[in-house]
């Protein structure tokens, strides 16, 4: 009885410790998520078109004046 115990007592750490581990895994993953939603957020900004920023090339002044 004694050993089932233990072997029990072992268990729960080691499944305590995987449980830190992913956590730890998940956080970080969360962290990557929202960088990669400020990076689209950004590039999606960026890539507005004239036509979508109300902006027409007709009013744009040619880079020679």
């Amino acid at each position: 009885m004694e050993a089932r115990i233990t072997e029990l007592e072992i268990r729960l750490v080691l499944q305590d410790e995987l449980l830190d581990d992913l956590n730890q895994i998940i956080a970080r993953q969360q962290q990557q998520i929202d960088h990669l939603q400020q990076q689209v957020s950004y590039l999606q900004e960026r890539s507005v078109g004239p036509e979508q920023s109300g902006r027409s090339l007709l009013d744009e002044i040619p880079p020679h004046y």
